[in-house]
């Protein structure tokens, strides 16, 4: 349990911390999230906490939420657009010219999903992304990050389903593994050993022998 903490407040803002850093209040944020344009929580802490001293037992209920730290930029893209409903569209943009700029480093890949399904592949980017899923496992939660991790699972997906790999491409599995281990977040202890992270950054390292 320390260690789960640890990891959240190292990591995130509460949400009193993102009020306090954002400067808004809480039931603008609540309005944000019932717009469907703000992110929900990635995590939610319920704590039973239960001391005992020389003044008797203490019992005390909280329920803490935590937000990924790039939300606080999010937070003040919303307030700065109108209406704050075109946040999606914000967010579209900013995915594609985040994808155009990848390609344009070398990251390229066929898959439909960012080439002809791209609008398509946004859409559901969104809904995870409103739903807090990208504060969890992006270290930003983020437009850029998000397109980072989609692009470099794609590319990692691919090339291992090759039998053996040639010197080039061995080179673009690196490129794409340090990709997702850039915009990946650590996961909280509990999560690593089933975390996307685990299975496409370690496990591809260890398997391909590959340098960070």
């Amino acid at each position: 349990m320390l260690e789960l903490i640890k990891y959240l407040n190292d990591n995130f803002f509460t949400k009193q911390e993102l009020l306090n850093v954002t400067k808004i209040q809480q039931q603008t944020l609540l309005d944000y999230q019932e717009l469907k344009v703000m992110p929900k929580c990635s995590y939610k802490l319920n704590i039973d906490l239960q001391s005992d001293s020389v003044f008797g037992l203490y019992n005390e209920e909280q329920e803490i939420e935590y937000y990924a730290k790039g939300y606080a930029s999010w937070l003040a893209t919303i307030e700065s657009i109108k209406p704050p409903e075109t946040g999606y569209s914000v967010f579209s943009e900013r995915y594609k010219v985040a994808i155009n700029t990848l390609k344009e480093d070398g990251y390229t890949t066929s898959s439909s999903k960012v080439t002809t399904e791209l609008n398509q592949h946004i859409k559901e980017e969104w809904s995870h992304f409103i739903n807090g899923v990208y504060g969890l496992c992006t270290k930003s939660g983020l437009p850029e990050d998000i397109a980072a991790k989609e692009l470099a699972v794609i590319i990692i997906t691919e090339l291992s389903e090759i039998n053996e790999l040639s010197a080039d491409e061995m080179t673009k599995l690196t490129s794409a593994v340090n990709l997702l281990d850039k915009a990946s977040s650590l996961f909280a202890p509990h999560e690593r050993l089933r975390s996307s992270r685990h299975r496409l950054v370690n496990e591809t390292r260890r398997k391909y022998m590959l340098n960070s």
